[in-house]
């Protein structure tokens, strides 16, 4: 079975600084991948040499057994920020690439948008300019764009890094829903228990390398890795927490 995506030993160099060191993986359809690493790892970075926003120095990205080209819909990205016009509905941001990129009526792009919203749980709010949405809605509107151009793989950078805690949720159930429809995914994220439960796969970086690669259950419990024990162990410093009077 070929790989949706097939990454072969990509690097990335700004001046003398080394962004990403020979990267090499294969993601399957339906595949789920969770990378996960300290800030300055490379899992951005990567993420958008996968999508073409940032230059490589070396190595081949393929999707389907091509080179993704701009515009194409084979890869889609939602970012850490929302990137939706203000001035437009939430409909109207969906519907805006499909009328320009695809070259669709007004009516298939308004019908695609509808079902894309719908499907993210928002449909009766397609007529309300991003303004009048809460955080956790704008970044499913973001999402339900992405959708409507349906990609073979999305790519989703931190999205709720920008989100309240009680956003949070509402984004990450969307991708759950998403995980469990097949679709192809990469997802960054510091929820590591979202990624615990959501990948099929994650990847640990660090310095830009690929240091450990396997399924959740033995990247988060057992963590073969000395390097990742220790970023594991930091995280769950970084979370615990009692209330007073529950210690001991």
């Amino acid at each position: 079975m070929s790989a949706v995506l097939s990454v072969a030993g990509i690097e990335r160099r700004v001046g003398d600084t080394e962004i990403l060191r020979g990267i090499s993986l294969d993601v399957q359809k339906g595949e789920v991948v969770g990378l996960i690493g300290p800030s300055g790892s490379g899992k951005s970075s990567l993420l958008r040499a996968i999508a073409g926003l940032d230059p490589i120095n070396a190595g081949t990205i393929l999707v389907e057994g091509k080179p993704p080209k701009p515009g194409d819909g084979a890869i889609g990205m939602v970012f850490q920020q929302f990137n939706l016009w203000p001035h437009l509905t939430a409909r109207e941001n969906v519907t805006l690439a499909l009328r320009l990129v695809r070259k669709q009526s007004k009516a298939e792009a308004n019908e695609a948008a509808q079902a894309m919203l719908e499907r993210v749980g928002l449909g009766k709010y397609a007529d309300r300019r991003p303004g009048a949405l809460s955080g956790g809605q704008q970044q499913r509107v973001a999402i339900a764009r992405t959708l409507a151009m349906q990609p073979r793989l999305i790519l989703f950078d931190e999205p709720t890094a920008s989100l309240d805690p009680e956003l949070t949720t509402e984004v990450l159930e969307v991708i759950r829903a998403l995980a469990r429809d097949g679709m192809t995914m990469l997802v960054v994220s510091h929820e590591m228990g979202f990624i615990a439960s959501v990948a099929t796969r994650t990847l640990f970086l660090d310095h830009g390398k690929v240091l450990v690669d396997g399924p959740a259950k033995t990247v988060f419990r057992d963590a073969p890795d000395p390097r990742l024990r220790r970023f594991l162990a930091t995280y769950l410093e970084r979370v615990a927490w009692t209330l007073p009077g529950e210690e001991g």
